[in-house]
């Protein structure tokens, strides 16, 4: 995550039958913590953003994305951009990963999930694994689309991982610049930035302040979730900083008009610091949360339509 500081519409059927059924459902994202673990080893350097690093990140997630029988948005996952770094020196090549999920509804909303899967690199010989900023974004972005290709969404997903978050969210920004659908049919962009560390059980959705049509969904899946969901972090009545809308890669949507959600934590100490490993993630947390922004992703969905029309889009 990049920051200096750290119509009302009734619940969808899925979702009040997800909450009938959450006792005999299997945890989604079996893989999610192994998905942490391999992306915030050494091995990847810090997954810093145009470096060997994040070659080996995206080679993981495309390993993943066919595993899960993903197909691209496009000829391949891989799109690249380019951005000038904000110190002197040569053009920095990211990349974007793309992947599509078809929708069973006739509607052409469009979805996009997204997550960054770049980090702080290497610096002074230390490297930054970035365990919760952001492999356990990521993670949750693949147990998502192990969800929709379990169960096929009623609206078309992008599953995106954005790369370049760190330098200031040039992924996201080249990814608005140059959609791959038009950014009227995208109906709302679910992102996630830090969901595995939290001491109290909180985890922060953010979105409804500005957007208060999404309220009743959101409620509704706090109601249910394993964890402590609230919602906050989406105006300045606590001071800019406190503010997330600009603070991720749900930034460039909301600049551009595009409604968002976002999902993260509150800082932590480990936050941006060599010390955010695998080994400092509370585990039963991250699986809960997890869980969560999976009903949730779940629920937005098969709202979208809805949702798009209370947005005036």
């Amino acid at each position: 995550m990049t920051f200096p500081f750290r119509h009302a519409l009734g619940l969808s059927a899925a979702l009040v039958a997800l909450a009938g059924q959450a006792h005999a459902a299997p945890r989604p994202g079996a893989h999610a913590l192994d998905d942490v673990r391999i992306l915030s080893a050494d091995a990847m350097e810090g997954r810093g953003v145009g470096t060997p690093g994040g070659a080996k990140a995206r080679a993981y997630i495309v390993k993943r994305f066919n595993e899960i029988g993903l197909r691209p948005q496009g000829k391949t996952f891989e799109q690249p951009f380019t951005f000038k770094p904000k110190v002197f020196g040569k053009d920095v090549t990211g990349v974007n990963l793309v992947a599509r999920i078809e929708g069973t509804s006739s509607s052409d909303k469009v979805l996009v999930v997204s997550a960054h899967y770049d980090h702080l690199g290497v610096r002074k010989g230390q490297v930054y694994n970035g365990a919760d900023d952001n492999a356990s974004g990521i993670a949750g972005l693949l147990a998502v689309a192990e969800a929709f290709k379990a169960r096929p969404p009623r609206h078309t997903v992008l599953i995106v991982a954005f790369d370049g978050e760190e330098s200031g969210l040039k992924g996201a920004k080249a990814f608005v610049a140059d959609p791959p659908v038009p950014l009227e049919k995208i109906g709302l962009n679910v992102n996630f930035d830090m969901i595995s560390k939290n001491p109290r059980n909180q985890l922060y959705v953010s979105g409804v302040g500005p957007q208060p049509y999404l309220k009743p969904v959101l409620e509704g899946v706090a109601r249910i979730a394993p964890v402590k969901l609230l919602l906050g972090h989406d105006t300045d009545l606590h001071g800019k900083e406190n503010n997330w809308t600009q603070q991720s890669d749900q930034g460039p949507f909301a600049a551009a008009g595009v409604p968002w959600v976002y999902f993260g934590v509150e800082d932590h100490p480990e936050y941006h610091q060599p010390t955010d490993d695998f080994a400092t993630v509370p585990q039963a947390f991250f699986k809960n949360a997890v869980a969560t922004v999976v009903t949730a992703t779940r629920a937005l969905d098969d709202d979208l339509d809805g949702l798009s029309r209370a947005a005036g889009r």
